[in-house]
């Protein structure tokens, strides 16, 4: 069974037609890598996803049960698309951390604010709240920022900072991660220790979906890469399929070109 399925969507701003009908699947514990040239759809079809944006069509199913159906108003509502952003954990290009909490602080923020919601909250915070800072200072771990669970995010490399947001994600205990393109916005000596992250998590099969521009990465880490080429998918399969054989043209000339340089 496919922990996540993915029928026709589509995505139009105005009468731009950005996603012309995408169709996916995911089993539990697979990587599936995202490339294309930039505008070709990748991040808007993450966004989709993640119900940031909203497709103009099509279904998104996790678990085999259908969270998102274009032509079913229940699953439209605001509380339930809150519900369902749940399953995913989104990791931006932009580390997005609150300035003002330290990396811990960061990661356990969510998880607090929910809590609040749990009946057993007002009777038991205290062991609640301690063993989620637990489960934060862990994760932080697992990522390597032990011991800089107590310093703020402008005390934090590129590299530590988006490390903290991966914790962030995680901390969530997301069916999906997602990540957008990232390492784009490090320098290149700070994109290795984001991907060794990264690698450390496909190797505990996390599933997760990743736009990159890192094409040596998707290659060597992924289970699946989809090529989306103008909003079409132009290559669907295994990396050998689609780096070794590919079908298209434009998918030969892409690869080509990044591969020259």
């Amino acid at each position: 069974m496919s922990i996540l399925e993915v029928k026709g969507l589509k995505k139009n701003f105005g009468n731009l037609e950005v996603l012309k009908g995408i169709d996916f699947s995911l089993e539990k514990g697979e990587v599936l890598a995202m490339i294309g040239a930039s505008g070709s759809g990748k991040t808007t079809l993450l966004r989709c996803l993640n119900f940031l944006e909203e497709p103009t069509e099509g279904k998104i199913l996790v678990n085999d049960e259908v969270i998102f159906d274009a032509q079913d108003e229940k699953t439209l509502s605001e509380s339930q698309i809150r519900k369902n952003r749940l399953h995913f954990g989104m990791v931006f290009q932009s580390f997005n951390l609150f300035p003002q909490y330290t990396a811990l602080k960061n990661c356990t923020l969510a998880r607090e604010l929910m809590a609040k919601n749990d009946p057993e909250f007002k009777a038991n915070k205290k062991k609640i709240l301690n063993q989620i800072q637990e489960e934060g200072a862990a994760i932080l771990d697992s990522v390597g920022l032990r011991e800089k669970i107590d310093y703020y995010p402008h005390q934090l490399s590129g590299g530590q900072q988006q490390r903290v947001a991966i914790a962030r994600a995680l901390m969530l205990q997301p069916d999906i991660l997602c990540f957008d393109e990232p390492t784009s916005a490090l320098d290149p000596e700070l994109t290795g220790e984001v991907l060794k992250v990264i690698r450390s998590l496909a190797d505990k099969h996390t599933t997760m979906v990743i736009v990159t521009h890192e094409m040596q990465f998707a290659r060597d880490v992924s289970d699946q890469v989809l090529f989306l080429d103008k909003g079409n998918i132009a290559e669907y399969g295994t990396p050998e399929q689609v780096f070794e054989h590919p079908k298209e043209e434009r998918t030969k000339q892409f690869l080509e070109r990044y591969f020259e340089n």
